[in-house]
């Protein structure tokens, strides 16, 4: 272990876990209530897809900007301030009446988003060189369990006007950054520097990832979110299909997701014990072996308990590669995550496609596919080259 203070590590580690938990609650605040901005602004369903592409365009330009900006000096003001303009535009696209302003706001959303999800994982890189062990699966199950937290916020709060529910969150949120701005300054200690041996850890003679490599990191990444956003937009419509009520429909994305934050809770013991290659290749497996087998079964149990295994397979993957990413600095993790995020993006809209000229159990043996291959690929792309 780096020989940083242990209190000031300790410090370090909760304050990631926060900032990613927050971030998982103020997206899922902003997805679940998705449908009352729609209405209020009275935008159509092709205008809804326009905001969300805006969004998504707003956070490829964060995530370029990320990279280029996140010199690990820079990383508290990075932190502090996407945390906060994140906030003020959550509270903004709450009272947002017109096409216009949704447009542009949802694009400020985006990039603050992306900003902060390259800042967050940058430092959560330094943070677990100084622990010397893995944490990078614990600090990302956060997130997921902010997600759930979230969605449970907004189903409770679905009586009350999006707009308190968007200000309400984004306060606390901008509090809760614009506090925590003393204590996010230890994540730019020295202390936290990482030490490599370049040759090891497959770097390339300026100090960086070699292209084939961070371009086979962000291959892996894309195929791997493909998978996430199949599982958010598609399980429900699965499980329906299959005749299930809308109830337990919606009961899929909530097995997926707690079966991937309990996979990401035990990762990082299995990755110290058997290593990222060997435990991202098993759990790539197991996703790609439980996804098919949830799709050749006609039940609402099978179907269940492929996305349960789907999920569960997938949870270490994101986390290991932007470890591994992390190695060649802000910019390769940027590079890794913009990759990785077209994936999560075109996806769904893929699987839609495919179903449209074949059944959707057909289309979304995709996912399963990329899966397998995740779990090909990833001892070429994770495993340390010998010097």
């Amino acid at each position: 272990m780096n020989q940083t203070a242990g209190p000031e590590l300790a410090r370090s580690r909760r304050l990631l876990t926060g900032y990613f938990a927050g971030l998982g609650v103020v997206m899922a605040v902003w997805g679940a209530r998705m449908p009352a901005v729609q209405n209020t602004a009275e935008v159509s369903t092709a205008g809804l897809a326009l905001i969300l592409l805006a969004a998504a365009l707003g956070m490829i330009a964060g995530l370029q900007t990320g990279g280029r900006l996140a010199h690990p000096a820079r990383l508290p003001a990075l932190l502090t301030g996407g945390a906060i303009a994140l906030a003020v535009c959550l509270a903004v696209l709450g009272v947002c009446r017109s096409m216009e302003s949704l447009l542009v706001a949802a694009f400020v959303f985006g990039a603050a988003h992306g900003v902060l999800d390259v800042a967050v994982n940058a430092a959560a890189v330094r943070c677990q060189n100084a622990h010397g062990r893995p944490i990078m699966g614990r600090l990302h199950a956060s997130f997921s369990l902010g997600g759930l937290a979230g969605a449970v916020l907004a189903s409770a709060t679905a009586h009350t006007p999006h707009t308190v529910l968007f200000a309400s969150v984004a306060a606390i949120a901008a509090t809760a950054a614009g506090a925590a701005t003393r204590l996010t300054c230890c994540l730019a200690s020295p202390g936290l520097e990482p030490v490599h041996n370049r040759v090891a850890l497959g770097l390339d003679e300026r100090g960086g990832l070699s292209r084939p490599r961070l371009w086979l990191l962000g291959a892996l990444a894309a195929g791997t979110l493909l998978g996430e956003g199949a599982a958010a937009d598609w399980a429900a419509v699965h499980l329906h299909d299959l005749g299930a009520t809308a109830a337990t429909s919606a009961v899929a994305y909530g097995v997926y997701s707690a079966a991937m934050a309990a996979g990401r809770l035990a990762g990082d013991r299995l990755t110290a014990r058997f290593g990222a290659p060997a435990v991202v290749r098993a759990g790539a497996a197991l996703a790609a072996l439980g996804l098919a087998t949830g799709l050749a079964g006609s039940t609402i149990a099978f179907a269940l308990l492929g996305w349960a295994a789907f999920g569960l397979g997938l949870s270490v993957t994101i986390p290991s590669l932007i470890t591994a990413a992390g190695i060649g600095g802000p910019c390769a993790v940027a590079t890794v995550a913009v990759t990785g995020y077209v994936g999560l993006l075109a996806g769904p809209a893929l699987i839609g496609a495919l179903a449209t000229v074949t059944a959707l159990p057909h289309a979304l043996l995709l996912p399963a596919l990329l899966a397998a291959a995740v779990a090909a690929l990833a001892p070429k792309a994770l495993e340390k080259p010998t010097p």
